[in-house]
């Protein structure tokens, strides 16, 4: 028995010591719960540095680089032939291009894989007699086959869009991409206040500004399907910021009745509330974004949706990361421009200092409301055994002199006597009457 106390001491102590711990959860428990575990508001300025990084980069490329319009917005010439299943390289169309008429194409792309590859060139307008120069001399060089699997000139296809129409291609996206913003902007005033307004249309902007970007950095051709996908993304970016305003306005209504937390801790829960709901959001739309450039570049060969996929695809990793680290962040900003959420980051902060008059006054209630070791009032002085004597016999007189009997107490804790000459009830009706 005396062997067995050091182990048992031992024992309370690293209980004493694990219960001391505060428990740690894993960062998957964490992302799941949501309980507030990632400071994201607490760190706002390191997001607004790397917000403003990645926005002067997209501007700086969009002045410096400008984008690669295609052949509906600028005007042109495009020619298509099958590649051979692969075999024919993009520089050989460049040479037998240059050598024809002269001058180099402004793309040569090999769109599709296998049986189902073709190459596909842009050019400026080409005259008639250019395009059938063009169309001699790749046939000379290729021997592109037709549907019957002879060569054929006739699997040699032109296009051509005049610089007329792609400018009202243009001037029809933009007044697309107005009237979106206009429509969005009027939405988002009604439903929210002014200040979550304010942001979610400051990140629409911020998403359009670093989408198109990342076109003109990579150097992506600008189609009316990328505009198209371009206000697809915008509309799921202001989808993923209305969750995550819900959340806040919920967390704050009524946040200046109570001193537990600020705004700004409010709205930082609200982010981790909604912040696997927003992964996995993303995760279900990048999905079939990914199966559809996989199906479109590599077994169909479309151009029209891989640049719609792309577009989808760049705008949702960008919206999922402005609905988080930009628009709440930025939200919060405003909100603590105001005086009523600078007098309640305030008053929480009182109350939460030790020495502050908040926290005295509390304790002081808190005193108030406990029972106190001494009684209040000083109990009376206790009759002398004079008294009691007059008062005992007093009562047995007034009772003797009464008509009442005096009735039988039972003694404390005796069973109770049922009294004679009652009928139990049985708990059946008209029991007894005929």
């Amino acid at each position: 028995m005396v062997s067995k106390a050091p182990e048992s001491k031992a024992g309370e102590a690293g209980a004493e010591k694990l219960s001391a711990d505060p428990p740690r959860h894993s960062f998957i428990s964490r992302l799941y719960t949501g309980t507030g575990a990632f400071e994201v508001i607490g760190r706002r300025r390191l997001w607004y540095g790397i917000s403003g990084a990645i926005v002067a980069i997209a501007i700086v490329s969009i002045i410096v680089r400008g984008f690669t319009f295609g052949i509906d917005f600028k005007g042109g010439t495009t020619m298509s032939f099958p590649a051979a299943g692969g075999t024919v390289q993009t520089s050989q169309v460049q040479d037998v291009f240059k050598k024809t008429l002269g001058h180099d194409p402004a793309s040569v792309v090999t769109v599709g894989s296998g049986a189902s590859a073709t190459v596909q060139i842009s050019s400026e307008t080409l005259s008639n007699d250019q395009t059938t120069q063009l169309r001699n001399a790749l046939f000379d060089a290729f021997q592109p086959k037709g549907g019957d699997g002879k060569p054929s000139k006739a699997a040699i296809s032109d296009s051509a869009v005049s610089e007329t129409w792609g400018d009202q291609i243009t001037d029809k996206a933009l007044i697309a991409l107005a009237i979106f913003l206009v429509l969005v902007g009027l939405y988002i005033t009604v439903r929210y206040e002014r200040y979550m307004a304010i942001s979610a249309l400051t990140t629409m902007v911020f998403d359009l500004t670093v989408t198109a970007g990342v076109y003109s950095l990579v150097g992506f051709e600008v189609s009316p399907a990328t505009v198209i996908g371009l206000l697809t993304i915008l509309g799921f970016s202001l989808y993923d910021t209305v969750i995550v305003f819900d959340k806040v306005e919920e967390n704050t209504h009524g946040f200046q009745h109570t001193a537990r937390r600020t705004f700004a801790e409010q709205a930082n829960l609200a982010i981790n509330q909604t912040f696997m709901r927003s992964i996995n959001t993303s995760l279900i739309s990048v999905l079939p974004i990914v199966s559809l450039m996989v199906v479109a570049v590599w077994l169909l060969g479309v151009g029209t949706l891989k640049d719609l996929a792309l577009v989808q695809l760049v705008g949702i990793v960008v919206g999922t990361y402005s609905s988080i680290f930009f628009a709440t962040p930025l939200l919060v900003t405003l909100r603590e421009r105001t005086e009523l959420v600078r007098a309640h980051s305030r008053r929480v902060g009182r109350r939460r200092s030790p020495g502050s008059r908040d926290s005295d006054e509390k304790a002081a209630s808190d005193e108030k409301a406990e029972p106190s070791d001494e009684p209040a009032d000083a109990p009376p002085d206790e009759p002398s055994d004079e008294q009691v004597t007059d008062a005992t016999q007093e009562n047995a007189q007034a009772l003797a002199a009464s008509d009442k009997p005096v009735p039988n107490k039972p003694a404390p804790g005796a069973r109770p006597v049922r009294p004679t000459g009652t009928r139990r009830p049985t708990g059946k009706r008209n029991v007894g009457r005929r």
